[in-house]
This record gives structure tokens, C-alpha cells and sequence, in this order.
């Protein structure tokens, strides 16, 4: 979809809602504007940081480069505010529509559409745009970009791939992970036990209605790894009533009927407690596993998203945020510069070889479990003493295909999600499923926003 190049305020149909008064109250969530200096000595340039990154690691880990920053530059400070993430989007628009839109915001990609339709997120500029070009995969571009144009700096990159457990496979007689759907249907119907009653004891393959990015997320893989995609090139309807999403409808369906799956079951509690075979997820939960599971990591392994052939081009999804700058900053030019600076300049890194260097932001991800697309970046920290199930994540970025952001992404999304449940709990039939997605998704990402 054209994406609108409109820069003044939101139309009042994006706020139609009735929505929490203490959002646009200046000091509500701790995010209000503050006084923007002039940049004279003693009245430094202020801007302001807004990203769902609230509290623990993520928190500290983002605030470790602010620090630095401030202490090295004194015409421009930067101020790191954040709200929990299910309340990002809404706070972006809400405070736009106030006038007290953060300078820099921390978006997740798929709501990069609406964002530039509403006016809110800059366009990167020239010199910036080619550096993002040149330093990061293609589908973190493309994450980044609306309608041809960068719009920001790639951060969090997240791909997808299969978890698998080790022990539960090798009981089986499972020697190693499934690399073929028929392979990985087999393993699942030999690794799925249930009790005389009917329980699930073991899912072979963990489906799940957990939430969008778990339900929506395994079903995008797929799809990308069977060579589909769920909208049209043009952004203007859904392409996931073809070949490729009725094979993969029919896979989960098959699954789901024949007792290997569960999609009731919370698959994340599951799997850490040795009651799921294999499932599909992104690599955040790598760190997340190796917390919780303490000795019992070492049945987790990961293996590249199967293919529907032995000969099938591998593909998978991939799913992330960016840094951008919004339209009403007065100070673009240095919020531009500061994340140059937090994004492509490189420093030390003090756990690699002797030497190596990598940026600020890559060094920040990887300190909390994740990958950013500077795949440069991700083989320097990840060289020596890494998790190696980390590894299959990072060659993914590769050949992952990301998620799409049209302006009705979000909304398309929930619709995709609810479909989908309908398809696994018996609501609905393959056919039933992909004409209502194909209905609902064509009107909410057609219409004009």
C-alpha cells in the first residue's frame, strides 16, 4: 500500500476511541515532553526516547548507551522514557495527537505502516537510509521500510525456527530433527503420548492459542518455508488463500485432529516442563529456556524451520522493532545523529576475540538473549563460549522473510489470529477459514486509513 507522506496532525478517525484520560495528561507513564532547550551552553537540546523497554535487563540495558551519550555530549542529552508494550502503539498515537510525541520511538515493525499513514515517523534521510542499507540483512530493511522508503534503524530482529527436545525425540527412536514436513508430522504422531482418558501427556508438536505471536507467528513460518506469504506484494489484500496456505492449514488441521497437538495448552509452560516434542518459535526464547530450565536445558535444541521437500528453499519469518524519529521532533537533525551514534558506530567488545568491535546496539541485544540484523555484528558476539542454539536464529536472518506492515497490519493480524483458533478448536474447516481471512483481511487492508 502508497503510504500516505501527510505530516501534520492524526485525522480524528484514528481516535475515535474513548481512551484513558491519564494518556494525554503531560506527566501520565512518566513520558512527558520535556523543556527543548535551545542547545546554548547550559541549555542543552533535550530529546526524548520512548520504547516499550520498562523494566529489568531490558530496561537497564537500553539505559547503559543513554549514560553514555550524556556523559560524552553536552549540547544534546537524551532522556529514555517507556511504557509496558501493550500499551506502545496507542501511546504513540495518542501523545501524537496531544503534541507530545517523544523525539525518537521504539516501534515493533508491523505497525510501521500505520505509523507513517498517521504522519508520525520520519522518513530516514539519504545518508542514513544508505547506511541502513549497507549494514543490515534484508528482511530487517524491509521491516523498516513502508512503501520503498527507510523510515528507521533495525534494533531487535527476531526469526523464527524449531525447538525440539532432545530426550523426547531420542525415546522415540527420533535419531534428529525433523528437516521435511512429512518428516516433521512422522515425528510428531510418534512423540505424542495422552493418558487413558484421553489428557495430553506429551504434544508432538506444539500448537498454540497463547497469543498472536505465538498462534500467528508458527503459522507465518510456515507459510514463508512453503514459499506463501499472507499479503498481496501491493499491500492490498491477502495472498494466504493459496496453494501454500491451504497446505499449511491442512498440516496444523491434521495435527491438531490426529491428537499430536493441543492448541489449549499453554505451549511455553509446556515445553520448559518436557511435555512438548517440538515447536516453532522466535529466538527470544532461547534466554527465557535456559532460565527456566536450569540443568534440563540440555535437551533444548534448535534446528532450521522445515521445509515442506527435501529440496525446498529455506524460508522462514521474521519479526522486529526499529528506531525511528517522529515527524513533530524539533530536532531531527541530532536525533538522526544519536542514533547513528547508538546504532552503526562501533566500539570494543570486551567478551570476543581481541579486537573485534561491534556496535552499541548489537552489544545490547545480545546482552538480553536477542539479535539485531547486523549479521557482522551477531557473528563477532556470538563467536566464542554462545549458546549454539542461538546460532540457527542467527543464520535465518539470511533467508527470513518479514513480517508485513501495511497500515491495517495490526488489525489484519488479530483477524489472522482468530481464524486460526477457529481452525484448530474444530470451529471452522480449512475452506471456511481461508474465505474468512480472505474476506476479512481484503477490506481492513484495503480501505483507506
Amino acid at each position: 500500500m502508497t503510504p500516505s507522506h501527510r505530516t501534520g496532525g492524526l485525522s480524528r478517525r484514528h481516535f475515535a476511541l474513548v481512551l484513558p484520560s491519564a494518556l494525554l495528561a503531560s506527566g501520565a507513564s512518566g513520558c512527558a515532553a520535556p523543556h527543548q532547550g535551545t542547545g546554548r551552553p547550559g541549555d542543552p537540546i533535550v530529546l526524548t526516547l520512548l520504547s516499550h523497554y520498562a523494566s529489568g535487563t531490558l530496561k537497564e540495558a537500553l539505559q547503559r548507551p543513554v549514560d553514555e551519550w550524556n556523559a560524552t555530549h553536552d549540547r544534546v542529552k537524551v532522556r529514555a522514557k517507556a511504557v509496558e508494550f501493550t500499551d506502545l502503539l496507542t501511546t504513540f498515537m495518542v501523545r501524537q495527537a496531544a503534541g507530545q510525541g517523544a523525539d525518537i520511538i521504539h516501534p515493533y515493525c508491523l505497525w510501521n505502516g500505520q505509523l507513517v499513514q498517521a504522519g508520525v515517523l520520519r522518513p530516514a534521510p539519504s545518508e542514513h537510509a544508505e547506511e541502513i542499507r549497507r549494514g543490515y540483512g534484508g528482511a530487517a530493511v524491509g521491516a523498516s521500510s513502508v512503501g520503498g522508503k527507510i523510515y528507521g534503524y533495525p534494533t531487535e530482529v527476531q526469526t523464527y525456527a524449531l525447538y525440539y527436545n532432545k530426550r523426547l525425540l531420542r525415546e522415540a527412536g527420533i535419531a534428529r530433527p525433523p528437516r521435511t514436513w512429512r518428516e516433521l508430522e512422522e515425528a510428531a504422531y510418534r512423540t505424542a503420548r495422552r493418558d487413558r482418558y484421553g489428557n495430553t501427556l506429551v504434544q508432538g508438536f506444539g500448537l498454540s492459542t497463547y497469543d498472536d505471536s505465538t498462534t500467528v507467528g508458527q503459522t507465518l513460518a510456515l507459510l514463508n518455508a512453503a514459499g506463501g506469504a499472507f499479503v498481496s506484494a501491493d499491500g492490498r489484500s491477502t495472498a494466504i488463500d493459496s496453494p501454500a496456505g491451504r497446505a499449511v492449514f491442512d498440516l496444523e488441521h491434521r495435527l491438531v485432529v490426529k491428537g499430536a497437538s493441543a492448541p489449549g495448552v499453554n505451549v511455553y509452560k509446556a515445553f520448559q516442563s518436557g511435555q512438548v516434542a517440538m515447536v516453532v518459535s522466535a529466538g527470544w526464547w532461547t534466554g527465557s529456556l535456559k532460565t527456566e530450565m536450569g540443568k534440563d536445558y540440555h535437551d533444548v535444541g534448535v534446528a532450521p524451520l522445515p521445509v515442506p521437500e527435501a529440496d525446498d528453499r529455506r524460508a522462514t519469518l521474521s519479526t522486529g522493532f526499529m528506531l525511528g524519529v517522529n515527524t513533530a521532533s524539533e530536532h531531527p537533525r541530532e536525533a538522526w545523529e544519536f542514533l547513528r551514534w547508538l546504532n552503526t558506530e562501533k566500539v570494543s567488545v570486551k567478551s570476543a576475540k581481541k579486537g573485534a568491535t561491534a556496535t552499541r546496539m548489537s552489544s545490547l541485544q545480545v546482552s538480553v538473549g536477542s539479535l539485531t540484523g547486523r549479521a557482522e555484528d551477531m557473528r563477532t558476539l556470538l563467536s566464542e563460549g554462545s549458546d549454539p542454539n542461538l546460532h540457527p536464529f542467527l543464520d535465518a536472518l539470511a533467508y527470513a522473510v518479514p513480517e508485513p506492515n501495511v497500515a491495517g497490519a495490526q488489525q489484519a493480524k488479530s483477524m489472522l489470529r482468530k481464524n486460526i483458533e477457529a481452525l484448530w478448536t474444530g470451529q471452522q474447516s480449512v475452506d471456511e477459514s481461508l474465505r474468512t481471512i480472505r474476506r476479512q483481511v481484503d477490506q481492513e487492508v484495503s480501505r483507506s486509513w
